[in-house]
């Protein structure tokens, strides 16, 4: 069973598939949807509340997220677990690589690290603001959504293909 785990790539159908379970766990036993972006919301609110609670009160926003309810939650377990999860596989499966700049970012963009790391963080912080703007992110519009034959979230992954591709194809295109 250890060999198993230690494979470098796992099928991508078996994968899927084992996600639609934990889908299926979450709507079962939680009666919540799986998703992690609302994660980030409860938890910048969560610190906000500390320095500045009237703001946080007066915010409509976060009063939707955070109205009794605590910070680390299930969900809250479920992006640590993620990230976990990740470090884990990586070193078991040996597919950790040491890269700070991988090759198909240097051939577009070169090989300074500053360059990608500003990059991938200005990245990041543009998803989670269009995962907020759609009201989910591609794990709640993508996987739960898409489970439950939600319009939003078809709309949300035609979108989010039909923006991803060209830009893919944009920014990573060969230089010569």
């Amino acid at each position: 069973m250890m060999n198993f785990f230690k494979r470098e790539k796992w099928s991508p159908y078996l994968v899927g598939a084992l996600i639609g379970v934990l889908s299926w766990i979450t709507f079962g036993g939680m009666t919540k949807a799986l998703g992690t972006s609302t994660t980030f919301v409860k938890a910048v609110g969560a610190a906000e509340a500390v320095v500045a609670p009237q703001h946080v009160q007066g915010t409509e926003y976060f009063a939707k997220y955070l109205d009794g309810q605590p910070a680390f939650d299930w969900q809250f377990a479920l992006v640590l677990a993620m990230i976990l999860g990740a470090y884990v596989a990586a070193k078991l499966g040996g597919g950790a690589k040491q890269d700070a700049v991988p090759s198909v970012w240097s051939e577009s963009f070169g090989s300074s690290k500053a360059k990608r790391y500003v990059g991938a963080f200005l990245g990041g912080v543009l998803v989670l603001f269009g995962a907020r703007l759609a009201g989910g992110c591609t794990s709640g519009h993508g996987i739960s959504g898409g489970l439950q034959l939600a319009i939003s979230s078809w709309v949300f992954l035609g979108a989010l293909f039909a923006a991803g591709i060209p830009t893919a194809l944009m920014l990573y295109r060969k230089r010569n």
